[in-house]
């Protein structure tokens, strides 16, 4: 099983030192530290950890922000550790993309079971993203040639069937994806 890494980012030395204690003791590797969300951001881009563990309250950034930004540039799934309860924070986190959300004091159960969780949410999460691009690719290829046929049928006066199969032949002649050479019909007929 893959060692899984991550970066803790809290501003209070004694809760840093107690967490990452705990994750090392149930085999996660600790890759940074650090006591602000700036720090947390950008070792967080350096280093790809599995795992990001902010505090909310931290110095220069806090760890909203830093959660925001490490959720929509896809560097990073975030797990909030904090003392702060109030439906405010929890609905900043959730808009920032944060994937768990504990307050402090927490137990060893606690943290590994939302660490667990935030990482499975992680993965949920890039399957959909990757399914997303894969049909939004899928529906653009799809209206190319689509464009693509119409032109074929009223430059060539071709059937809707014998334009598909132009283009098909085309692309497997050529060996390049129907989307490309519908473009290449697009680009040169329109």
């Amino acid at each position: 099983m893959k060692q899984l890494r991550v970066i803790l980012a809290d501003d209070e030395p004694i809760t840093l030192l107690d967490i990452k204690e705990i994750l090392i003791e149930e085999g996660y590797k600790v890759i940074g530290e650090c006591e602000d969300g700036v720090s947390a951001v950008n070792l967080a881009k350096i280093l790809k950890p599995d795992l990001v563990i902010l505090d909310i309250k931290m110095p220069v950034m806090n760890g909203i922000d830093a959660a925001k930004i490490l959720s929509q540039e896809r560097i990073a799934p975030v797990l909030l550790l904090t003392a702060y309860s109030s439906n405010e924070f929890i609905e900043q986190a959730g808009a920032a993309g944060v994937l768990a959300y504990l307050i402090k004091p927490v137990t060893k159960n606690c943290l590994i079971a939302a660490c667990k969780i935030a990482l499975k949410r992680a993965q949920e999460f890039n399957v959909l993203r990757d399914e997303n691009l894969s049909l939004q690719d899928a529906l653009e290829t799809r209206k190319l040639i689509e464009r693509a046929k119409g032109i074929l049928e009223k430059e060539y006066l071709l059937s809707e069937e014998n334009a598909f199969k132009k283009i098909r032949q085309i692309s497997m002649k050529q060996n390049k994806s129907m989307k490309d050479v519908a473009k290449a019909i697009i680009l040169s007929l329109s």
